[in-house]
């Protein structure tokens, strides 16, 4: 497996979750098939199915997240030297050319990804366009609307 690129904070998330699923949702769910056998019949038991469906879904998460923990390449943005540029985990201000919209991303992996807090996958559209550039540099990307033209405003590494 290649290395997954997380920042410090994603990868936290990712500790915190599988910490809640094997201490929490693992017991809490062996617990609810060993009270559904007690039912009986399990040919016919809607619970004990239930139950063994959720601990399917909760060991493959268990497995996916190992699987990305140990093959991950933690990344601290406060220690990055990559003397303006853009790169993984920098949080990057742009101006939008043609509405005057100012907007502020951080390049994150796959897994953390959430616009809600302005937090871009490296795979998305914008990332790609922002990797390797400069405060000062215009970008175009295309995005489904069209194409969008940004200046990179500043690039900081919190």
């Amino acid at each position: 497996m290649s290395s997954v690129p997380l920042t410090k904070y994603g990868a936290q998330l990712l500790k915190d979750e599988l910490h809640r699923l094997k201490t929490k949702e693992r017991p809490s769910v062996i617990n609810a098939i060993a009270e559904a056998r007690a039912h009986g019949d399990l040919s016919e038991n809607a619970d004990y199915d239930a139950a063994k469906e959720r601990q399917s879904f909760i060991e493959g998460r268990i497995a996916d997240l190992e699987g990305k923990l140990g093959a991950a390449q933690i990344i601290d943005p406060t220690t990055l030297d990559a003397e303006g540029r853009i790169t993984f985990a920098s949080t990057v201000h742009l101006e939008d050319l043609e509405s005057g919209d100012r907007v502020t991303y951080q390049i994150v992996g796959v897994d953390e990804a959430d616009l809600k807090e302005r937090k871009v996958s490296i795979t998305s559209p914008i990332a790609r366009a922002l990797i390797g550039k400069y405060a000062g540099d215009v970008v175009a990307v295309e995005a489904p609307a069209g194409l969008h033209e940004y200046e990179v405003l500043d690039v900081r590494y919190i």
